[in-house]
């Protein structure tokens, strides 16, 4: 059989279809399908193989985002159901209304493609803007969901009234009755976006800032910041989803001031024991006076402790009228020293040491610097090294740290109390025997 008398013969036998119009329609449409089915698939794999090419250009870099968001393979879809909608009205014996619902629903798999590749392009301009220095400091993420949520939004309602046949306008006035249920629905989306705008527009929060908000357990880096909630990873490596509008309507702590300043602060203080707190004699004085870091100050207070003493002459010599110096006054002018000679310390920032409220625990002696450094680990050791030395240092001033009584040492001091009453016996009995034996002479 050659190929004149096939065809001849698929010529009969679709013209025999003439008598059955319903199988003709049926059967043109489905090879219409396949048509455009296959045609789809040719156009998909001609427009990435040429995108693809482009993409290699070093100029046209960007166009591997959009290649891996699926953006041309979205729009590539769209060609099947442009085909049908084309090819509907060639197809014969096709019933008017079966022709228009087939081109409806067409035309809303197209708009439906169109969204698909939309909302694709908005992720593909996310991956864009993150690797620019912008997106280090501000975070468009939640204004693409909202607009990805809005060309949803808008696409539903397009689709709709495609299939229904019907204007958007009409659906439109029909969501006006609804407008209560829709802000209650979106209550959270609404306010989320509102605080999202207010927290990006002024500078608020940004990714990578440490922030501290304890009614939700949050203390830890910002690692993102969505419409609906922001990331934050505790120093614990546990993640906390704060929502977003709650940011704005509680208080929280970003710790970016002190990152930025360069210094962080210290701020402990050293509880001394007040029973030790006396007036320097003057063996002390000058034992102090040879120190390096309180050379200066002890000539300094020294006379300035003469001159006043000299002009109060009259009342002097009762010591309770002399100005001296103190052990803890000295110990609170050498550990300012120390401080303002200490390589690790800040000296463009605030730099005491302050002696606060006396309490049950002692004398608080507060150390308040700033380390060069607002890293945790060498904070850390900064401030251990600050304290181990001054802790160290203070039994040179005749001082010490309180320390509460622990069990061992209440131990320790019952012990003593005991031995002490054996010893007050044993010596009573020791005074009492030489007696007892003159009385038995006797």
């Amino acid at each position: 059989m050659d190929s004149t008398s096939l065809l001849d013969q698929l010529s009969e036998y679709w013209s025999a279809l003439d008598q059955h119009p319903i199988l003709h329609a049926c059967l043109a449409f489905g090879l219409l399908l396949v048509g455009a089915l296959i045609l789809g698939r040719v156009a998909r794999y001609i427009v990435l193989y040429a995108v693809n090419l482009l993409a290699r250009q070093p100029a046209l870099h960007w166009l591997g985002d959009l290649i891996r968001n699926k953006v041309f393979q979205r729009l590539a879809q769209t060609t099947p159901s442009l085909l049908v909608q084309f090819g509907l009205p060639w197809i014969p014996e096709m019933p008017d209304k079966a022709a228009h619902f087939l081109g409806n629903l067409a035309l809303a798999f197209t708009v439906l493609f169109l969204i698909l590749a939309l909302t694709a392009l908005l992720n593909a301009l996310l991956d864009i803007y993150a690797r620019t220095e912008h997106a280090r400091t501000r975070s468009i993420k939640g204004y693409v969901q909202l607009a990805k949520i809005a060309v949803f939004v808008f696409g539903a309602i397009i689709i709709v009234s495609i299939i229904i046949d019907r204007s958007p306008l009409l659906l439109l006035s029909g969501l006006g009755a609804m407008s209560a249920v829709l802000l209650l629905v979106y209550k959270d989306t609404l306010m989320s976006f509102v605080a999202s705008v207010q927290l990006t527009s002024n500078d608020m929060l940004r990714v990578g800032d440490w922030i501290e908000m304890p009614q939700v357990g949050a203390d830890g880096d910002v690692v993102d910041i969505t419409l609906y909630t922001v990331k934050v990873q505790n120093f614990d490596k546990t993640i906390v989803s704060v929502p977003t509008w709650r940011l704005m309507s509680e208080s929280f702590k970003n710790w970016r001031g002190m990152q930025q300043s360069g210094g962080r602060r210290i701020k402990r203080a050293i509880y001394v024991d007040s029973s030790q707190v006396r007036f320097l004699d003057e063996k002390e004085e000058r034992r102090l006076s040879q120190v390096r870091l309180l050379t200066e100050y002890m000539a300094r207070k020294q006379t300035e402790l003469q001159e006043w003493n000299s002009a109060n002459g009259g009342v002097a010599p009762l010591a309770a009228n002399r100005r001296r110096l103190t052990n803890i006054g000295t110990f609170r002018a050498y550990a300012l020293a120390y401080l303002q000679n200490h390589p690790d310390i800040h000296q463009d920032m605030t730099c005491m040491v302050r002696q606060l409220q006396p309490t049950a625990q002692g004398i608080p002696l507060e150390i308040y610097c700033f380390t060069r450094t607002t890293g945790w680990i060498d904070y850390e050791r900064i401030q251990g090294d600050v304290f181990d030395y001054l802790l160290a240092v203070m039994p040179e001033f005749g001082l010490g740290a309180y320390q509460q009584p622990s069990g061992q040492d209440l131990r320790q001091g019952l012990q003593g109390m005991l031995e002490g009453r054996d010893a007050e016996v044993r010596s009573f009995e020791a005074l009492a025997a030489p007696s007892r034996s003159d009385e038995a002479t006797v």
